[in-house]
């Protein structure tokens, strides 16, 4: 999604899929955006937990290793920095992969912002939008002169390089947010049937509020290779867990028809509609299946297994070659 345009019908399949992964450490975090260019992998987006490790610093690591894809964060957890802040490492990052970013953004979750950081996190929504108020602009034009309940700024930059900032969205408030003021929505476990029914129409309200076109739908999608279906329930109910331990997710799952199991555990048809799995060929059927019912682009996250290198390796040959 480089200089934040939605990706158009004519584009190919492995243009529109990219590798999201959560650093395991510094030097592995840019050796995989290293490994994902070589196998032809045109994004990869990183995962920021908000007491983990800095996203955009690794980011900039990856930048001068690399030379042609795209490097974006899914998501930087927004409160944890002042959007000017976030505008001059946007810039910075910039000089060393320009137009090559894709930085989404996001509320994070309560029990970090509160739990941890101890921040007013009230209404959320509300203050990432006057977040991206000021973002957008700085960004975009260059100069930004804004005052809100959250921020007040006036600051003008030297570049205004226009990098694509998305917004993480799990309900439908998030999504026309996405759709009325940034350059995409970005999911997070979320089946297909509740991008389809809930996010694509919230996402399309919001940009028709906002007389522009609908920004691109950003999807995560787990996969592991593997046909063996113990495992992959086994894996992805563990590492689903901690999500289904949230309210906010869990209500998500039982809006989209997938309810918590009464010890509070994901169910296996929630598994199914959400993890692709299978074989090398089988994950790349499933993986244009998806692309094909309208979203634009993929956020295929490896699921963790016992040699997740080795893992990440058949994947990277599996999304090089869409």
């Amino acid at each position: 999604m480089a200089n934040g345009q939605q990706p158009e019908a004519k584009m190919s399949y492995r243009e529109r899929v990219g590798i999201a992964f959560s650093p395991r450490g510094s030097e592995m975090a840019v050796d995989l955006c290293v490994r994902a260019e070589r196998a032809s992998v045109t994004h990869a987006w990183m995962v920021m937990p908000a007491t983990a490790l800095d996203t955009l610093t690794i980011i900039a690591a990856a930048a001068v290793k690399t030379e042609r894809i795209t490097l974006g964060t899914s998501i930087v957890p927004a409160f944890t920095r002042h959007p000017l802040t976030f505008v001059n490492q946007a810039l910075a990052l910039e000089g060393l992969a320009p137009g090559r970013l894709d930085l989404g953004i996001g509320t994070a979750h309560a029990r970090t912002m509160v739990d941890v950081y101890h921040l007013d996190f009230a209404h959320p929504l509300r203050q990432l939008e006057e977040y991206l108020q000021v973002v957008q602009p700085a960004l975009k034009t260059g100069s930004v002169h804004f005052a809100g309940d959250y921020y007040q700024v006036d600051a003008s930059f030297p570049q205004s390089p226009g990098t694509p900032v998305p917004i993480a969205a799990l309900r439908a408030p998030a999504f026309r947010l996405a759709g009325r003021l940034a350059d995409g929505a970005m999911s997070w476990n979320c089946p297909t049937e509740y991008l389809q029914n809930v996010a694509m129409p919230a996402l399309q309200q919001g940009a028709d509020s906002a007389g522009r076109a609908r920004p691109p739908l950003l999807v995560h999608v787990p996969v592991i290779v593997s046909d063996d279906r113990a495992e992959v329930h086994r894996r992805a109910a563990e590492q689903l867990r901690y999500y289904a331990a949230a309210p906010f997710y869990a209500r998500m799952f039982a809006d989209a028809g997938y309810p918590l199991e009464p010890d509070g555990s994901v169910s296996a048809e929630l598994i199914d509609a959400l993890v692709v799995s299978g074989t090398p060929d089988e994950v790349a059927t499933q993986l244009r299946d998806r692309l094909d019912l309208g979203f634009d682009l993929l956020m295929v996250n490896p699921l963790r297994t016992d040699d997740d290198t080795a893992h990440e390796d058949r994947l990277l040959e599996i999304l090089g070659g869409l």
